[in-house]
């Protein structure tokens, strides 16, 4: 029986970074994954294939769209589906070794195997049991369906099947206008196929600013997606090689259908925390099947942590890194701190939109007074000479004291751009400090400086 001062189960972005962390603070450490490979959902199948998919077909919009304009001349590029699924795997490939490097830097053990918790400072992999002072649970989510849809992965997929479809699709529909069905509906709209997108909200991208959202449907609109909003599901027949999808609209509950090749289910995620033997520890969990934890990342069973999809909060691989960066300096007896109102969200597609801190309707609901500061990227020189001049920032500042309360962009490079304004708002900036910074020119971000002039006497170039 291996001892352990910690054991962490699942190797996601919240537990390999939290077993490193654990390691760093001269801990012994394991880490527990059942997959062939490290990373968990976010390197193996979610966010790094799925930007690695958005990358290459957005590289294949310039040539058809922008190159010409350029004066680079030639014949658009043809689409070798399997290269590309290749591309993709060789970039799973270089992350997932990456992190098995890590772990023997560190000199973590990783136990390869399905874990579950026996009792309280137990680790049970395969048939061995191994003992830990602490045990952090980082299993992640799993992608959720609607009742009475049968997922195959080949015909109804989630985005784990979306990533490795055998063909590219005439015609596929997305069941939900979150990010995930955003991003992955631009890969396959970019190559040729027909996407429709059906929500049962009457707005895409739920939770994101007002205007954002209007601003974001109308350029994905552009760009060939179509929309069915306030439509409930029905359900999706399928056959061998097709499906069909029906749907009430709410505004009347008249019932419709579509056909399609292939239909992407993306209403969300879920915990994922089958097989842990969480029940009969009597650990707290939340109707929405969450892992309840205290302000130190602590369930209610001594020793027993958790972290990342599986507890509370977005759903972001850098929200559960930073929670298992956090957890790790609680157990090594220091201050672990995240700061919930500074977590970036970004999607991928073209433009790239992001956001930190409150919206719009949020500020309005808590009855707070405040300004907002706009520019657009039609007046940033960069932008337009790169064909990227849709969309715009928009800083959000107490309307008394000038304090950056968040912030929207929608535009080239959002989710790089959004950072600048994380670190000011973890310093509690005012408006006025961006805007009396210096930045370079010509560069996306002076698009972000312009914005904050704009919660003053106003932008410049605009």
């Amino acid at each position: 029986m291996a001892q352990y001062d910690v054991i962490i189960i699942g190797s996601g972005p919240g537990g390999y970074v939290a077993a490193i962390r654990c390691a760093q603070l001269g801990l012994k450490t394991a880490c527990v994954e059942g997959r062939d490979t490290l990373g968990g959902t976010c390197l193996n199948v979610g966010c790094i294939p799925s930007k690695a998919l958005l990358h290459a077909t957005h590289m294949l919009h310039e040539a058809e769209h922008n190159f010409a304009s350029m004066g680079l001349k030639g014949k658009s590029p043809s689409v070798d589906w399997k290269q590309m699924l290749t591309y993709k795997d060789d970039v799973i490939g270089q992350n997932t070794k990456g992190i098995e490097f890590l772990f023997k830097k560190n000199k973590i053990d990783w136990l390869k195997g399905w874990g579950s918790i026996p009792e309280a400072g137990k680790v049970k992999v395969g048939d061995d049991v191994h003992e830990a002072k602490n045990i952090i649970v980082a299993s992640g989510s799993e992608a959720s369906s609607l009742p009475g849809i049968e997922i195959d992965e080949k015909v109804v997929v989630t985005s784990t099947g979306a990533l490795e479809l055998g063909k590219i699709p005439k015609k596929m529909v997305v069941i939900g206008a979150g990010v995930i069905g955003l991003e992955l509906g631009s890969v396959y709209s970019r190559l040729g196929t027909e996407v429709h997108v059906v929500e049962f909200l009457d707005t895409i991208t739920p939770g994101m600013d007002g205007e954002v959202q209007k601003t974001f449907q109308k350029l994905l609109q552009k760009q060939g997606l179509t929309f069915t909003m306030g439509a409930a599901v029905q359900g999706v027949e399928a056959t061998k090689s097709k499906a069909k999808v029906t749907y009430k609209l709410r505004k009347d509950d008249s019932e419709h259908s579509m056909d399609a090749d292939v239909v992407l289910v993306a209403t969300g995620r879920r915990p994922y925390t089958d097989g842990l033997g969480l029940d009969a520890l009597g650990i707290e969990m939340s109707q929405r099947g969450q892992i309840k934890t205290n302000d130190h990342w602590q369930t209610n069973v001594k020793g027993i942590y958790a972290i990342g999809d599986c507890i509370d909060g977005p759903m972001l691989a850098h929200k559960a890194e930073d929670e298992g960066m956090a957890c790790a300096e609680v157990i090594a007896g220091k201050h672990g701190h995240v700061n919930y109102g500074v977590i970036p969200g970004v999607i991928y597609t073209h433009p790239e939109v992001a956001n930190v801190g409150q919206t719009e309707e949020q500020l309005k609901d808590a009855g707070r007074t405040y300004k907002v500061g706009k520019f657009s990227f039609m007046g940033n020189g960069r932008a337009k000479a790169n064909f990227a001049a849709d969309g715009f920032v928009k800083i959000l500042a107490d309307k008394d004291t000038d304090r950056i309360l968040g912030a929207h962009i929608i535009g080239p490079m959002a989710g790089d751009l959004i950072h600048e304004i994380c670190v000011a708002m973890e310093f509690g900036a005012s408006a006025e400090d961006l805007a009396l910074t210096c930045h370079a020119h010509p560069t996306y971000s002076e698009a972000v400086r312009e914005a904050a002039l704009a919660c003053g006497d106003g932008a410049i170039h605009m």
